[in-house]
């Protein structure tokens, strides 16, 4: 982890945040002919997002993006092997000071779902357009993602 100064607009002048890296799935299907992305909420604060979580030791990061997509939403399937972007947001963490994340995103195309999985009933989740999911979700960058998600894929 690296220290880093943010615009004055994300943090107080003079402190400095942590960097880390996360890793999340954008999942997707083709449902009727038509492109759908997965949304999940938030524990807390019920804000939409993708599934993510910190890269696990001993895993890539596409393989993270799986099992996330697994444990925060039910889903599996076939993950690029490459992230088609990033986006960044501030953790804030119980009783440890806010960290920077970068967060790569990996595409990852469902294959199957289950209604039993380990955080079920702790999150909502939806199938929607990449347009509606970028009207969404609250980060201008991952908005961005979704929106080019139907030209990545072709």
């Amino acid at each position: 982890m690296t220290d880093a100064r943010l615009s004055a607009r994300l943090q107080p002048k003079g402190k400095h945040l942590g960097i880390a890296r996360q890793s999340a799935a954008l999942c997707y299907r083709v449902k009727e002919g038509r492109l759908e992305v997965l949304l999940i909420t938030t524990r807390k604060s019920k804000r939409w997002i993708i599934p993510k979580g910190w890269v696990s030791e001993g895993m890539s990061a596409a393989q993270t993006a799986t099992q996330e997509a697994w444990e925060e939403a039910g889903v599996r399937g076939s993950c690029a092997p490459d992230p088609m972007g990033f986006f960044t947001h501030i953790k804030n963490r119980t009783e440890k000071r806010p960290v920077l994340c970068q967060v790569d995103v990996f595409p990852l195309h469902v294959t199957s779902t289950s209604a039993n999985f380990p955080e079920r009933g702790q999150r909502k989740s939806k199938w929607v357009s990449p347009k509606k999911a970028a009207d969404l979700v609250n980060s201008p960058e991952l908005s961005q993602l979704l929106r080019k998600l139907g030209a990545i894929l072709h």
